[in-house]
């Protein structure tokens, strides 16, 4: 059965506009740190996994020495969320992947949901090996407060250690979705769950996030969210504007964005910054849990693709930000996985005409 979706709990009139922290100015300045835990990089583009223009080799290699490419090149559009609570097929999968790395020059697919089949984790594996697209794997809590999570964290190890593909494919691993906002756990019980998952994966050299709001760590600040900042590898926000108490449309939504990311900049020692969730809706239908709390929000196909324009104009500003700048996931490839966010509709139709940029 398909999971409640993000909306229906961002969108609750009592949850508030992420508290200010500093100027919503473009020019926030990084510092000098390196991205943790990444094994080799490659400085020539085309020739590291997965760049653009890469040719994924025919066997499996034997090292991850030169494979991933630099974090620092990894800026602009990089993929899309991608939801597998329906348990797709094997060549579903692999279609729609290949589709996002053709038709969209997507690096990646940060997957949203869950499927509980046994090795599920295995077909995820192969469609990114045969679509030549690295994945952003995710330990799914769900909105129910139940313990499947840790059924699903152990499933998901066990499958990244025994499938040899996996570790080539597989960047980092997240804990999500908004397990802080969501207080599956305080700040500093999660904070041991990220370390312990980076001693398990360690030997595999994937890293491991947290995938929350700005507003979920600020919401835990008495219980450890800072601990769990200081221990993730990299940092994965969840930029939902259209939920902001000032929200209206979307190409107006970067005040919003760069407020969060002022939150992340101060907290987190200048680390790797991924927009994991990140969009804007076509549709109001709060019985689907797209319900804004402004209300002047529009929820339009225009202001959707309002949006991810706004998000391309912004490049350049978004390149300065830390190790090379933001990189950002469209939420979410199809209508069909979350109402309203999709780039596709329900019958597979393309929204509107979306060629983001993945340079500048």
């Amino acid at each position: 059965m398909k999971q409640n979706n993000i909306a229906t709990k961002t969108s609750a009139s009592t949850h508030p506009t992420s508290v200010a922290t500093t100027n919503d100015a473009d020019d926030c300045t990084d510092e000098t740190t390196s991205f943790p835990t990444v094994t080799s990089t490659n400085s020539s583009q085309s020739s590291c996994f997965p760049a653009l223009g890469f040719n994924m080799p025919s066997n499996v290699p034997s090292s991850l020495d030169g494979w991933w490419c630099s974090p620092t090149d990894e800026y602009a559009f990089l993929g899309f969320s991608y939801e597998i609570s329906a348990c797709q097929s094997q060549s579903q999968l692999i279609r729609e992947f290949k589709d996002a790395r053709n038709t969209f020059n997507a690096r990646y697919v940060r997957l949203y949901g869950a499927c509980d089949d046994t090795n599920y984790y295995g077909k995820v594996v192969e469609a990114a090996w045969q679509a030549g697209i690295g994945i952003h794997a995710l330990i799914w809590f769900g909105f129910d407060g139940d313990n499947k999570w840790i059924g699903r964290r152990d499933s998901l190890f066990s499958q990244l250690h025994s499938n040899p593909k996996a570790k080539f494919v597989t960047r980092g691993v997240q804990f999500g979705s908004e397990p802080l906002y969501d207080w599956v756990m305080s700040g500093t019980d999660l904070a041991k769950q990220v370390k312990s998952a980076q001693a398990n994966l360690k030997d595999l050299s994937i890293n491991v996030t947290v995938s929350d709001m700005a507003y979920g760590y600020q919401s835990q600040q008495d219980s450890g969210s800072q601990d769990v900042l200081d221990a993730i590898d990299f940092v994965d926000a969840h930029m939902l504007p259209y939920f902001a108490q000032d929200a209206s449309t979307g190409d107006k939504a970067w005040h919003d964005d760069a407020n969060d990311m002022n939150y992340f900049l101060q907290h987190t020692s200048n680390k790797k910054i991924y927009w994991s969730e990140n969009g804007w809706p076509s549709t109001h239908d709060c019985n689907a849990g797209v319900c804004p709390n402004s209300p002047n929000a529009v929820s339009s196909v225009a202001s959707e693709q309002a949006y991810y324009d706004l998000l391309d104009s912004k490049c350049s500003t978004m390149k300065t930000y830390p190790q090379g700048g933001v990189g950002w996931f469209a939420h979410i490839y199809s209508d069909s996985q979350e109402p309203g966010y999709g780039i596709y509709d329900v019958n597979g139709k393309l929204k509107f005409n979306f060629k983001p940029r993945t340079s500048c």
